[in-house]
């Protein structure tokens, strides 16, 4: 079993409080019995986050910060016949304009139903495919664009960009440029678009352009049936709840955690990887003396500073 949690850590001063003060005895009793074996990530200004880096190295895959193939994977998933074409996922997303900078809301809160999905993705797929781009739609917040320009074309993850200055984010390459054009004709269609106005008169936000991130060709992918993908503390750490964030922590704990340390308990092989912005870091079973591992299990060491460090 490899239980996989991103968004384990917190960055922010309350994030950083409320992770102090977290209660997890399960995490606490299982990373007792396991050792850190691998380090993964830089820092939080890394476009690859490090979740996504470590499911991308337990499908085997390898690719420079920003490059891992996601669009081609996610667009084989939704049915789609990725081919050998390099695939770039677009998001159909809320940019707000703020007085100094533009951010961008969770995609997941715009709450876009797959009939409105479809109405706009019909009303940009056009002006792609006239610059000889293939189009598909594959779910209410994914929309799958194919192009020669898009291999190995290096793009932020969404989930870097959630609640930031996106300029941090938007790719400047000479390789960008058709993207950046195609974005701000988008922008421009989608501003005209009477969906938008009857979103906004129900009190909804408008989709008014798109996120492009995990451009590439599809990559072989080894099985990874044994992978636990635990996803539920995403939401309220890109939203900034740490209240919800804790209730996550402690439903994770009670479940799929203490599933693990049961499993560990009866001797089975037992893999958690802790993912937080800047580091993902990996334990294992490890060889260890009897007083080592006597010591560790009675008096185990606290989680926080753990979870911190990511």
């Amino acid at each position: 079993m490899h239980l996989l949690i991103p968004f384990a850590s917190a960055l922010s001063e309350r994030g950083t409080q409320t992770l102090r003060a977290l209660k997890l005895p399960n995490l606490t009793q299982l990373l007792s019995r396991l050792s850190p074996t691998a380090t993964i990530g830089t820092d939080e200004y890394s476009l690859t986050p490090p979740h996504e880096r470590a499911l991308a190295n337990a499908l085997g895959w390898k690719a420079e910060d920003g490059a891992l193939p996601w669009a081609a994977h996610n667009a084989a998933q939704d049915g789609v016949d990725t081919g050998t074409r390099a695939w770039g996922q677009l998001t159909p997303v809320h940019w707000h304009v703020g007085a100094d900078h533009v951010t961008l809301p969770d995609p997941h809160n715009l709450h876009l139903s797959a009939q409105e999905s479809h109405t706009l993705f019909e009303v940009v797929k056009p002006l792609f495919e006239s610059e000889g781009w293939v189009m598909a739609w594959g779910a209410p917040t994914r929309w799958y664009a194919a192009h020669d320009s898009l291999d190995g074309l290096p793009s932020a993850s969404i989930d870097r960009v959630i609640g930031r200055n996106i300029d941090l984010w938007l790719p400047s390459t000479r390789q960008a440029r058709l993207i950046r054009r195609l974005q701000n004709e988008v922008q421009m269609l989608l501003y005209q678009q009477p969906l938008n106005d009857e979103r906004v008169g129900q009190g909804a936000l408008p989709v008014n352009s798109f996120w492009l991130s995990g451009c590439g060709r599809a990559q072989p992918e080894s099985a990874i049936d044994d992978l636990v993908h635990a996803t539920s503390l995403r939401a309220p750490a890109v939203g900034s709840n740490w209240s919800a964030w804790a209730d996550a922590w402690h439903a994770l704990d009670a479940d799929p955690v203490q599933q693990a340390l049961k499993r560990a308990q009866q001797g089975e092989p037992v893999t958690v990887t802790l993912c937080g912005e800047r580091l993902a870091r990996r334990f294992e079973p490890q060889a260890q003396g009897l007083w080592s591992r006597m010591s560790k299990r009675l008096s185990p060491a606290p989680v926080a500073p753990v979870l911190e460090a990511l």
